[in-house]
């Protein structure tokens, strides 16, 4: 493989950049470089959407050497208001570093319980445990992915009465501190349907992480409960490479975050001068002029994200298989903002199996989410979880497939996944219909 040898001096003209890295870079083995919409050489199960004028706003800002804590980042979180209706937004790290600054502003203390999913990344439950409160798991409902409103209802009377349990952990009567709940794979929650909680003294999170673009009955999410966040890693509807955003209606929220987030300096503190423990929680100036240059796209991205699923939707359905399981939209919510594909395989059909086969034919998919959070290695360990703590969202883990799904996957892409898919079905000797 022969190296690049285009001198330095022509990444700094305009478009050279974006051209060196799509024209110029040598092709790894089992990677296909996003110029190359229809290649067949392999479908990777998620890639950024890049373009031009992503990368020169990326290198506008190298060219300033304004790299941190400059006017990207305050363009960014006025733009995450407009879009969501928000008084006060604030552009930090990750997703992660979001919700553990919103639990801490929201008052959230060592013992404080947070009613909150399973069937998550990681991430929202960690969140919890990072503030020594104690994250209390309710089972999902089979449609929606989430718990439902009577569930979440029933764990806090649960808690109140002493008689909830997080695995062999048993939990005092008390009442509980609030409850952080997740928009899975771009599907909303019912934020409706939680109106009693706030009369009850809870306090509503809601994890967006996954849900830019979609709402609930016509409001957007990221814009429910106390407050909202946002991740934006690469897989997402929109990128920042890392980063996320808090958003909130409550001033005292965001100044707590915004101080949070800079290693506990005050509104308007002095240099170096700190007046609570903190974190460099930051977001730098190449991550917001990058998620900026997305977001001027947002709804064209969103539209074509939305289409790729409606055409997974229609290949599947005439799929030559039975049992393959799609997830349906939910009632109360209007527009869909996709995160990833996630089929349901038939119950019995060896999954690992399933994605080996696809990948040597090409085909890269993953489990989502395998093992659910209260199955992790480490909340076993912590908390004594065993298998059928949540018959529900312990058979949606084990059936669960993400297929590839990113903004600029093709038709011809799609309908060779779900032709791999067959194969690999029929390998598995799963019947036709």
């Amino acid at each position: 493989m022969k190296p690049c040898v285009r001198p330095p001096a022509a990444l700094t003209r305009k478009g050279e950049l974006y051209n060196f890295i799509t024209e110029s870079s040598p092709r790894e083995e089992g990677q296909r470089l996003s110029h190359d919409p229809l290649s067949l050489d392999f479908v990777p199960v998620a890639e950024a959407s890049i373009d031009e004028a992503d990368v020169e706003a990326v290198v506008e800002v190298l060219r300033s050497k304004r790299l941190a804590l400059g006017p990207k980042k305050a363009r960014l979180e006025e733009r995450l208001k407009e879009l969501t209706g928000r008084r006060y937004a604030l552009a930090c790290s990750s997703g992660t570093a979001a919700l553990h600054m919103s639990l801490l502003a929201l008052g959230t203390s060592e013992g404080d319980v947070v009613i909150t999913t399973p069937f998550s990344f990681v991430a929202s439950a960690n969140a919890v445990l990072y503030c020594r409160a104690v994250p209390l798991f309710v089972d999902v409902d089979a449609d929606t992915l989430m718990p439902s409103a009577d569930s979440l209802r029933a764990a806090v009377e649960m808690v109140r009465s002493g008689k909830a349990r997080a695995g062999r952990l048993e939990i005092p009567a008390r009442n509980p501190k609030g409850m952080l709940l997740v928009d899975v794979f771009g599907f909303s929650f019912d934020w409706d349907s939680l109106g009693w909680a706030r009369e009850e003294g809870l306090f509503l999170l809601e994890d967006a992480c996954e849900a830019m673009g979609s709402d609930c009955r016509g409001r957007p999410c990221g814009s429910f409960g106390e407050v909202s966040v946002f991740g934006f890693y690469p897989n997402k509807q929109v990128t920042a490479g890392e980063g996320g955003a808090v958003l909130t209606d409550d001033p005292r929220v965001w100044r707590t975050c915004e101080s949070l987030s800079n290693q506990g300096r005050g509104e308007g503190g002095e240099w170096l001068y700190y007046e609570r423990l903190g974190y460099n929680y930051r977001m730098d100036e190449m991550s917001a002029a990058l998620l900026l240059s997305q977001l001027s796209r947002i709804e064209t991205i969103v539209k074509r994200r939305r289409e790729a699923y409606a055409r997974y939707t229609s290949l599947l359905s005439d799929s030559s298989f039975e049992g393959v399981k799609t997830l349906r939209v939910p009632e109360w919510q209007g527009s869909f903002s996709p995160f990833v594909f996630v089929v349901l395989l038939p119950e019995g059909i060896d999954r690992d199996a399933t994605i080996r086969i696809m990948r040597e034919m090409g085909v890269e998919t993953r489990p989502y989410f395998h093992p659910p959070i209260h199955l992790q290695p480490f909340y076993r360990e912590l908390f004594g979880y065993e298998e059928g703590s949540f018959p529900t969202t312990e058979s949606i883990s084990r059936r669960a497939l993400a297929l590839p799904f990113f903004t600029d996957i093709s038709q011809v892409q799609q309908e060779m996944v779900v032709d791999r898919l067959n194969k690999a079905l029929a390998k598995l000797g799963h019947t036709t219909r």
